[in-house]
C-alpha cells in the first residue's frame, strides 16, 4: 500500500499572484490618486530576525510599487518618541499603511503604541477598531496572518462551511482573529491552548486543523484525522546537534503529509501570506483615497 501525501498548499505562489494583481492595481489608480501607496515599517533596536522581516517587506513593497517610509530607533528609545513618530506619520498624507515590528525591547508597550495608530493606517490589523470591525463581520483592515490562512483556503477551494475547525492558539495576533473569520465562513470553531484537556483528542476531530503556537512540530500524526487540511502558522528555528540550525513549524511536516489531504509547507507557507496581506492592507487604505477625491 503507498503512502499517500498531502497536497501542499503553496503560499509562496499565492502571495506571487497577488504581488502581481496589487502592482496592476496600482499602475491603473496612480495617476487619478497623484502618487504611489506608501508603508511605514517601525523598528527599534537590533533584533536580527527583524531586521530581515523588515528588510523583506520593503522589498515586496518596492516590487508593487508601495514607498517605503522605514524608521529605524536605537534600542533605547523611549514610548514618547515613538508615540511622536506615529502621530506624524498618521498626519503624513504620502502614508496609508503603518506597522510596529515585533518583538519591540521589553521597556515598550506595544500594545499602548498600536493604540496610537490611526485605525485607517492600521497596516498589521491588529487596533481594537478593526478586531471590533471582524467581531462584528463589517469591513476593515483585518491582522495579516490570518487573513492570508483564509486566502490561501480560499484559493484551493477548501469547503468551511460546517466543517470542523480548530485552532490551536489563542494569540490576538493570529488565533482569535482566525477563529472569528473561519467563524464568518460558517465552520463550526473550537480554540485549543495550554490548558486544553486532551489536546490530541480536540486536535483528531478536526476537518481544518490550524497550529499557531510556536511549538516546534508539536502536532504529530496521531493526533491529525485522515483526511484533514492542515495549516501551520509556526516558524520556529531549531538546532541539531552539530550547531545546524533550520526552520520548521508547529507540525511535524513528514509524518503529518502522510494523513492529512492538504498541507501548509514550513518555510514557504503562510509566512509569505502575512506579507502580501500586509501589502493588500496598503493598497486597500490607499485605493479608498478615491472615495475622497
Amino acid at each position: 500500500m503507498s503512502l499517500q501525501t498531502a497536497q501542499i498548499l503553496d503560499g509562496k505562489a499565492l502571495a506571487q499572484k497577488i504581488r502581481t494583481q496589487l502592482q496592476v492595481r496600482v499602475q491603473n489608480l496612480q495617476a487619478q490618486i497623484g502618487r504611489p501607496p506608501g508603508l511605514a515599517v517601525l523598528m527599534v533596536g537590533d533584533n536580527p530576525a527583524s531586521a530581515v522581516y523588515v528588510r523583506n517587506k520593503e522589498k515586496a513593497c518596492s516590487k508593487v510599487g508601495i514607498t517605503s517610509f522605514g524608521k529605524h530607533f536605537p534600542a533605547d528609545t523611549s514610548a514618547a518618541e515613538l508615540e511622536q513618530a506615529i502621530a506624524e506619520l498618521n498626519q503624513d498624507d504620502r502614508v496609508d499603511g503603518i506597522l510596529v515590528q515585533l518583538p519591540l525591547p521589553n521597556h515598550l508597550d506595544s500594545v499602548a503604541l498600536l493604540h496610537q495608530i490611526d485605525p485607517a493606517k492600521d497596516a498589521d490589523g491588529l487596533h481594537p477598531v478593526n478586531l471590533g470591525k471582524l467581531v462584528r463581520a463589517e469591513v476593515g483592515l483585518r491582522s495579516c496572518t490570518p487573513a492570508g490562512v483564509m486566502e490561501l483556503l480560499q484559493e484551493y477551494q477548501i469547503p468551511l462551511s460546517g466543517k470542523k475547525a480548530v485552532v490551536v492558539g489563542r494569540s490576538i495576533l493570529v488565533g482569535k482573529p482566525l477563529a472569528l473569520m473561519l467563524l464568518e465562513q460558517n465552520a463550526t470553531v473550537t480554540i485549543a491552548h495550554s490548558r486544553t484537556q486532551d489536546l490530541a483528542a480536540v486536535c483528531r476531530d478536526a476537518d481544518i486543523l490550524v497550529a499557531a503556537v510556536g511549538k516546534p512540530e508539536l502536532i504529530t500524526a496521531e493526533m491529525v484525522k485522515p483526511d484533514a487540511v492542515v495549516i501551520d502558522v509556526g516558524i520556529n528555528r531549531i538546532e541539531d546537534s552539530q550547531g545546524n540550525s533550520r526552520l520548521v513549524g508547529d507540525v511535524a511536516f513528514e509524518s503529518v503529509a502522510e494523513v492529512a489531504s492538504y498541507i501548509t509547507p514550513v518555510p514557504g507557507g503562510i509566512g509569505p501570506m502575512t506579507v502580501a496581506m500586509l501589502l493588500k492592507n496598503t493598497v486597500l487604505g490607499w485605493s479608498q483615497k478615491l472615495s475622497k477625491i
